[in-house]
């Protein structure tokens, strides 16, 4: 159900702050035209940690009617309180969600058993897929291999969105865990590399500007056809690297606009792209053949 290239979502807004939802049912549409194979809302990217939980909720609603099944869609629902992340979990399967993609708690920093007491507790809350996400670079802490390996005993554990850039993570999590267990690259810049050892798919930010790229590049691979997926990727590499030069999802959503697709507003506490920044993203852009 989850592999290929899935779009980490960025999520409209209107000067004012205020949710663009127009503008997302036609994004959700082209993302859907272009090939990614799923979906994901209020992940970082969309800016969740600035929506407030009827936002979040709306958000995800909104997603899962627009795609009305065309593609599966992977709800973000993390959360640092595990009463917060067991509500947004069970609120996004009751609107019909695919599976639920859950953040290791933040600012806590708890210990490796309060990491699986946490996981745990909302996989026990739901029916509907759980996937984990690994983002030390964001929270701190890192999902240990072992512990990922007891929480793949819970049926409802079903994956990794590993954004490590650590690319013996796939390998050492393969050979920990028995049953079959989805691994997904959440950094674009290793997405071949990451299929190279072991992995499903990428999480990608990259995929909401270049969605058949990104797609193509994923498909590349799972029909052996390894150059041409090498070749695609380095031509995006450029890119993927402009994307993260300031906070995400600050230079995607200045790219979208660029694009057409939306406007490039964020919330505060992010700031507005840089002069800088701005040449950088367009330059990447016009080489990966984006304003060809």
């Amino acid at each position: 159900m989850f592999k290929g290239s899935i779009t980490a979502l960025i999520t409209p807004m209107n000067q004012d702050g205020s949710l663009d939802l127009a503008s997302m049912g036609g994004f959700i549409d082209w993302q859907i035209q272009q090939g990614s194979s799923a979906l994901v809302p209020v992940g970082t990217t969309g800016e969740s940690p600035t929506l407030t939980p009827e936002e979040h909720a709306q958000v995800v609603e909104f997603t899962i009617k627009t795609t009305n099944g065309r593609v599966p869609v992977l709800a973000g629902a993390g959360s640092n309180s595990t009463a917060e992340a067991i509500k947004m979990a069970r609120d996004a399967q009751a609107a019909g969600a695919s599976g639920v993609l859950v953040v290791a708690p933040y600012y806590n920093k708890p210990v490796q058993e309060g990491i699986y007491r946490h996981f745990m507790a909302v996989a026990d809350a739901i029916t509907i897929p759980l996937i984990l996400y690994n983002i030390p670079g964001r929270s701190v802490i890192d999902i240990s291999v072992e512990t990922m390996a007891r929480l793949a005993k819970h049926p409802n554990i079903i994956g990794v969105k590993d954004a490590t850039t650590n690319l013996m993570r796939p390998l050492q999590t393969r050979h920990a865990i028995s049953k079959p267990f989805i691994q997904l690259s959440g950094e674009d810049a290793t997405a071949v590399a990451f299929l190279a050892s072991g992995g499903d798919g990428c999480i990608s930010v990259t995929s909401n500007v270049a969605p058949t790229q990104c797609a193509e590049i994923q498909a590349a691979w799972n029909d052996g056809r390894v150059m041409e997926a090498m070749e695609k990727h380095d031509r995006l590499f450029p890119l993927h690297e402009a994307l993260f030069c300031e906070s995400n999802p600050v230079p995607v959503k200045f790219a979208a606009s660029v694009l057409g697709l939306m406007g490039e507003t964020c919330r505060l506490p992010l700031a507005p792209l840089s002069d800088a920044s701005r040449t950088r993203v367009k330059d990447a852009m016009s080489m990966a053949g984006l304003l060809d």
